[in-house]
């Protein structure tokens, strides 16, 4: 069996399982587990807190300095509501492309780095296996595995996050940050509005302050520094509130997400507004004891930059064969956290992140076929 064939076959199977990040992830963790111990390799599992989701990583190869991380993560985005034309569980090939949940974002990559196992295990020097649950919510996972892999990790020579890049080497993406803001109003009939609190009202205007800020930092942009586009976005993906026209509102929510290139501090740009929230939770409590604001942050993940990545891009482009500069992405990822763990960080693999999160998700064969040179250099590289 070529190492085509292989990673082909271990596709099919990581797209068996349903990882969509509301559901466990232990399945698949099992199912590498035991792939490695036929190689001699074991895993080593960091469980979220309740022990329904797991991160892992290995090591294979000899336990010395200098050998290479390759991380991906486990977990999908769901197919609820998308018109797919076959089931997103079963990889399907069809005029050069794999259709199915994750081909393209990112279980290809994973395919890839266990089908060369067993040439990995031959080398001088060690791949280090990582694989995390969660990233698609906020990348809540891969952290305590960082922390784990800086104390029982000799000392590796740069981390590639597999993220769909078409090959492309990525050395820098924007940080994520996400937040919940939630307002209690005190009910009433909607022609008495002095008898109680729109939650409605005060929700939007606390988004329209949102939307002044998405203004200011847009007209504040650097256009040379490389992302597109090359300003922080600041976007209101949820909101909720109310129950029927005539009523006012008791209750509303909205929960919004700030991409910062690096060098923005998210706590900092959001200050005003978080202080703003405070002052509105004093005025509206005042009126009605059970009225309120509050302002909470879900999930803050850092950007990466290529301070200190020399050494990374040299090696990872000897890989692809790539003489292009280094692309940025405005997508968040984990590798800004492996750079944030002290581990030199870049992004390539395969597949197009166009594709990524779409009903009908794919990857391009052809991608598979460089995703395959890559792992092949890789492998010769640590020999």
């Amino acid at each position: 069996m070529t190492n085509m064939t292989h990673a082909r076959a271990i596709l099919d199977r990581l797209i068996a399982f349903d990882t969509t990040s509301r559901n466990s992830n232990l399945a698949l963790i099992e199912w590498v587990e035991s792939y490695l111990s036929e190689y001699g390799v074991t895993g080593h599992r960091v469980a979220n807190e309740d022990g329904t989701k797991s991160n892992l990583f290995a090591t294979i190869g000899p336990m010395v300095e200098g050998g290479v991380i390759l991380s991906g993560h486990t977990d999908v985005v769901p197919v609820d509501n998308q018109d797919w034309s076959s089931d997103p569980w079963i990889t399907r090939e069809e005029s050069g492309k794999l259709y199915g949940r994750g081909t393209a974002d990112m279980k290809s990559f994973i395919a890839l780095a266990l089908a060369w196992v067993p040439e990995f295990a031959k080398g001088a020097k060690p791949i280090h296996l990582a694989i995390s649950y969660d990233e698609e919510i906020g990348c809540l996972g891969a952290p305590a595995m960082i922390e784990q892999m800086r104390t029982s990790v000799r000392a590796p020579r740069l981390a590639v996050v597999g993220e769909p890049t078409s090959m492309r080497l990525v050395t820098g993406h924007k940080g994520i940050s996400v937040y919940k803001v939630e307002v209690q109003g005190a009910e009433a009939h909607s022609s008495l509005v002095n008898h109680g609190i729109s939650a409605n009202e005060h929700a939007v205007d606390l988004m329209h302050s949102l939307v002044e800020l998405s203004r200011e930092l847009k007209a504040k942009a650097d256009p040379d520094n490389g992302f597109d586009p090359p300003y922080p976005t600041l976007t209101i993906g949820v909101m909720q509130g109310g129950e029927a026209a005539n009523i006012l509102a008791g209750h509303a929510q909205f929960q919004f997400d700030l991409r910062c290139p690096p060098g923005f501090a998210p706590d900092e740009l959001l200050a005003p507004f978080k202080a703003r929230c405070e002052a509105l939770d004093k005025e509206l409590s005042a009126r009605f004891p059970q009225a309120g604001a509050s302002f909470e942050k879900l999930a803050d993940a850092p950007p990466l930059s290529d301070d200190g990545s020399d050494d990374a891009i040299a090696f990872v482009q000897r890989l692809t064969g790539e003489n292009m500069p280094p692309a940025k992405v405005s997508y968040g990822a984990e590798a800004g956290q492996f750079q944030q763990g002290g581990f030199p960080t870049v992004i390539c693999g395969p597949g197009s992140i166009e594709q990524a999160h779409q009903p009908n998700e794919w990857i391009a064969l052809e991608q598979l076929e460089q995703g395959t040179r890559f792992m092949e250099r890789l492998a010769q590289e640590l020999a």
